[in-house]
């Protein structure tokens, strides 16, 4: 039984136990690709009423949660737990990348599905994971590619790592969803096909391969190794008759 099948079937039975046994129930945190697995099967999944975080509206994994507060009577928050990571003696501590800190925490013996979205800001980085397992990894990790650090349990979000949406402009030729692409990595359209079929790109939650899509205002554009954005709509054509074009970026 290959992945895809394998992640519908539990994400499907995770459904069927709210359901049958009225109560809310949650997957492990999900990566882009496995989301749109999810988004692919959401009308079969309705009948649970299904939701998604992953800490904050930006995140890029997510749980799924089923359930709902008008079918149960009461509301039930995601078990979504935030720690941080500094280095104990900072003015000696290596610049580390998100590679670093996943592998650390994975070398605890922790499951990819664990663990959320880790932001790194200057020398100390945020991990999102699920509750039970906080305790867990803040007692235990003590070094990230040779460093001595200190993990500790946050009692709310912390505000440097609340989104903040920015806004922009590119100038692209059209609406297009490959032409969009191609100005915000600023490279040619030909070359912006490889995203499409690499399956980085993401719209609105789904992998699209159709490069031809238009895109709508409030359309949610995600970028593999890029970022993900909010399309607001076209502005006004330069003279040689391409757009400008209004973009938020989380």
């Amino acid at each position: 039984m290959d992945e895809e099948t394998l992640l519908r079937r539990k994400i499907l039975d995770t459904a069927n136990k709210s359901y049958n046994q009225n109560i809310y129930t949650y997957t492990g945190f999900l990566g882009l690709s496995e989301l749109a697995i999810y988004n692919s099967m959401k009308k079969e999944l309705q009948f649970a009423y299904p939701s998604t975080f992953g800490g904050s509206e930006s995140s890029e994994r997510q749980i799924i949660r089923f359930g709902s507060p008008e079918i149960f009577g009461y509301d039930d928050s995601f078990p979504i737990s935030v720690f941080k990571i500094s280095p104990l003696t900072p003015k000696f501590a290596q610049e580390l990348e998100h590679r670093d800190y996943l592998g650390a925490i994975m070398n605890l013996g922790i499951e990819r599905s664990l663990i959320g979205d880790i932001l790194i800001k200057e020398k100390d980085a945020y991990v999102y994971c699920m509750n039970h397992i906080a305790e867990f990894i803040t007692d235990n990790l003590t070094t990230v590619k040779h460093n001595h650090v200190r993990a500790t349990v946050c009692d709310e979000i912390p505000d440097i790592i609340r989104p903040v949406l920015t806004e922009f402009e590119v100038i692209a030729a059209s609406a297009r969803i490959d032409a969009v692409v191609a100005s915000i990595t600023k490279l040619s359209r030909s070359s912006a096909l490889e995203f499409f079929s690499a399956k980085k790109v993401f719209l609105n939650g789904m992998n699209i391969e159709n490069n031809s899509a238009q895109l709508k205002p409030g359309d949610i554009l995600v970028i593999r190794g890029f970022g993900k954005f909010i399309f607001d709509g076209c502005g006004n054509e330069t003279r040689k008759g391409r757009v400008y074009v209004h973009m938020r970026r989380y």
